[in-house]
């Protein structure tokens, strides 16, 4: 089955998106797992299929490498790129995703500005957190982030047993400044580090200890690249207007021989 694809890339979170629209394909796991294989297929974070849905610009869907159907906050910023560079031009953009609603806006930069779901409520584990921002995050502020081991870490919280079922994603954290914070994942159904995760800088900057009440902005760094998260905080642990702002970038355009089984 050939099919036309175009990769993007979020601050160095890839995807390969599929214009469903026109395929219309129903993608079984070993198939996504070819497509995200770095050394058998295109070599990807995620896949993405974009669908028409009545009453929004359209849907998105996202799968793992394990065929594992999620949200995605960066996933979800170069959707909307994507929907642009197949003629869905908007000013402002309403998809729908796994976890509901989203609205999103193309600026002047470039950058696409995604809101993201209201959090209302955070959990304390241990010394560490538990909050949910459209997918499970478990976030650990560290004093030295660059140099942690994150995949064997991540790991062992991920497969621990309050985790090993439902699996978590795994955010290690460094406070740099008052308004700066550098952040890594360890991600579940990829099972890797990866150089971003929308939805990760997002839990990470709602749990920054420097969150006042009212508007916040924090910017974050991550292994790939620069992110910005501005929300309003409301209480202790409620959150409103949650934008997740980066940029997102189409690599390439191309056609892919998709096998009916695993190789």
């Amino acid at each position: 089955m050939k099919v036309s694809f175009y990769k993007f890339q979020g601050t160095g979170n890839d995807f390969v998106m599929i214009d469903n629209r026109v395929t219309g394909i129903e993608l079984t796991k070993d198939q996504i797992h070819f497509l995200t294989d770095r050394k058998f297929g295109i070599g990807a974070d995620g896949v993405i299929l974009l669908s028409n849905k009545s009453g929004y610009d359209f849907e998105m869907t996202y799968f793992n490498p394990d065929g594992s159907n999620t949200f995605c906050g960066n996933g979800g910023r170069c959707a909307v790129q994507f929907a642009s560079t197949v003629g869905i031009k908007k000013d402002k953009y309403l998809f729908a995703g796994i976890d509901g609603d989203h609205q999103a806006v193309i600026t002047d930069t470039g950058w696409v500005n995604l809101k993201m779901k209201n959090v209302n409520g955070m959990k304390k584990m241990y010394d560490d957190w538990l909050i949910n921002t459209g997918v499970p995050h478990y976030v650990k502020y560290v004093d030295d982030v660059k140099n942690l081991q994150v995949v064997e870490k991540g790991k062992k919280i991920r497969y621990s047993p309050e985790f090993i079922s439902e699996g978590v994603n795994v955010n290690f954290a460094q406070k740099v400044s008052d308004s700066d914070i550098f952040v890594r994942t360890y991600e579940r159904g990829v099972e890797d580090e990866t150089l971003s995760c929308g939805t990760g800088v997002t839990a990470a900057a709602l749990v920054a200890a420097h969150n006042e009440n009212g508007f916040n902005r924090v910017e974050v760094e991550t292994l790939g690249g620069h992110l910005a998260v501005e929300y309003d905080k409301i209480g202790e642990d409620r959150f409103d207007n949650i934008w997740l702002c980066g940029p997102a970038v189409r690599v390439f355009k191309g056609e892919v021989e998709i096998p009916e089984e695993s190789r």
